[in-house]
C-alpha cells in the first residue's frame, strides 16, 4: 500500500445506561441519524446505511463485516476511540473489549484516548433540557491515575493485532493540550511500557492547525500552524495528526467572511447555516506542514453534523466518491516519500454517521467511497 490509513472508529452503537438516562431508553447515534432532515435544497439527508443497516455493535457478525469492508478499502486498521475520564471511569468500552477478548475480527487496531468531557451539548438538546448538563467530566487526577490507565490498556498493547510504529504501540490523543502536563504523562507511560517488555509508546496528538482566531492573527493565518506543531512535538509527542478543518474553512470563504459568519454563529446560532462545498474545503485541506516527517495528515470522506446539531451544525455538502478520491490522492502525496513505517494518514472516520463522516456503504453511494480509497492506495 502507498500509505498506512488508520480509520477512527466510534464504538457508540449500542445502548448504555448513561445514554438511556440522558437521552431516552435505547438511544444510540442511530436515533439522530434516522431523524435528520435536509436543511437546504440538495442537502443529502437523511443518510441511511445500506449493507450493515442500523447495526448494534454487540453483534460480533457486525464487527467482522466492518473489518472486511475496511480491508476492501485498503485501510490498515481501526483506531477505536477509548473513553477514560479519570479515576477509573470508562464508557463505551464493550465493543473493543469483545474484540480484544474474542480475537475477532482478526484485523489490526489501535486506541485513541477521547479525552473530552461529555455534556448535553454533545447532541442537540430535546425539550427535557433547559440548560447544559455535565454527563462525564474529563479529569486528570495525576500520576496514580495515569498508571492505572496504562495498565488498563496494556493487554491491548500486547495483542498481536495492535498497530505499531517503529515497533511501539500507536496511541492517539484527541486533545493533547487538555492534559495538564503531557511530558510527565508521556514519560511515565514510556517507562511503564519498557518495564512491561515493550519498546515504548508511539504517541500521536491531534492538533488543530489554527489557534483561536482574533483580530491580531487573522492576517497571519498561514504562519500559525508550524509554531503550534513544534510546541506539541517539544512536549514529547512522536507525531501529530493535523486537524485542518478550521484552516480550510477560513481559506475557502475568505478571512473576513468567515469571521463575520463565526460571529453570527456564536450569537445568533441557527439563523445562518454554516455550510461549505466539500470540493472547496478539500482544495485547502492540506497544509504545507503535512509534508513534514512527523506530521500525519487527516482525510475526511464527508462531514455533516446536522443529525447531531440541527441548524447549528457544520456542513460540508456535495461530497462525491470522485472528489474524495482526489482528496485521498493529495493526502498520499504528503507521505509517499517517507519510509513505509511513517506513511500514516488518519481517516476521519469509519463510522461517524452522526457527524456525516463515514466510509460504510449508504443507500446513495453504496461501496463507491471504499472503491475510491482502494484505487488510490494500491501500489
Amino acid at each position: 500500500m502507498k500509505a498506512r490509513v488508520i480509520a477512527y472508529y466510534l464504538p457508540q452503537y449500542h445502548p448504555i445506561p448513561e445514554n438511556d438516562k440522558f437521552w431516552g431508553k435505547g438511544f444510540t447515534e442511530w436515533t439522530n441519524v434516522a431523524k435528520a432532515k435536509p436543511l437546504f435544497k440538495g442537502h443529502y439527508q437523511p443518510q441511511i446505511p445500506a449493507d450493515l443497516g442500523f447495526y448494534d455493535l454487540r453483534l460480533p457478525e457486525i464487527r467482522k463485516a466492518q473489518a472486511e469492508l475496511a480491508k476492501a478499502a485498503g485501510i490498515e486498521g481501526f483506531c477505536y476511540w477509548h473513553y477514560w475520564f479519570g479515576n477509573g471511569k470508562k464508557v463505551l468500552d464493550m465493543p473493543f473489549n469483545e474484540v480484544l477478548k474474542s480475537g475477532e475480527p482478526d484485523f489490526p487496531f489501535c486506541l485513541g484516548w477521547a479525552n473530552h468531557s461529555w455534556t448535553t451539548k454533545t447532541w442537540e438538546k430535546g425539550k427535557s433540557f433547559s440548560k447544559d448538563t455535565m454527563i462525564f467530566e474529563q479529569l486528570y487526577p495525576g500520576k496514580e491515575d495515569y498508571e492505572k490507565h496504562f495498565y488498563d490498556v496494556l493487554p491491548a498493547f500486547k495483542d498481536k493485532r495492535y498497530i505499531t510504529v517503529d515497533g511501539k504501540p500507536l496511541f492517539v490523543i484527541f486533545d493533547p493540550e487538555a492534559i495538564p502536563n503531557s511530558k510527565e504523562f508521556i514519560s511515565l507511560w514510556n517507562k511503564l511500557a519498557i518495564k512491561n517488555n515493550l519498546k515504548g509508546v508511539y504517541f500521536v496528538g491531534r492538533c488543530d492547525a489554527l489557534p483561536n482566531m482574533n483580530k491580531k492573527n487573522l492576517s497571519k493565518i498561514d504562519e500559525l500552524t508550524k509554531p503550534r506543531f513544534q510546541k506539541m512535538l517539544k512536549s514529547g509527542y512522536n507525531g501529530i495528526n493535523s486537524v485542518t478543518l478550521k484552516y480550510a474553512e477560513f481559506k475557502a470563504t475568505g478571512i473576513v467572511h468567515k469571521a463575520i459568519h463565526s460571529f453570527f454563529r456564536k450569537h445568533f446560532a441557527g439563523i445562518v447555516l454554516d455550510k461549505y462545498k466539500y470540493k472547496t474545503i478539500m482544495e485547502h485541506f492540506i497544509v504545507k506542514e503535512d509534508y513534514e516527517e512527523r506530521v500525519y495528515p487527516q482525510l475526511i470522506p464527508r462531514r455533516d453534523r446536522s443529525p447531531r446539531s440541527g441548524r447549528t451544525a457544520m456542513i460540508y455538502y456535495d461530497s462525491t466518491p470522485e472528489l474524495f478520491k482526489q482528496a485521498a490522492e493529495r493526502a498520499v502525496k504528503c507521505v509517499i516519500k517517507r519510509d513505509k513505517e511513517h506513511r500514516l494518514i488518519f481517516l476521519n472516520a469509519w463510522n461517524e454517521w452522526g457527524e456525516g463522516a463515514y466510509m460504510e456503504p449508504d443507500i446513495k453511494f453504496g461501496h463507491k467511497y471504499i472503491d475510491a480509497l482502494r484505487e488510490v492506495l494500491q501500489d
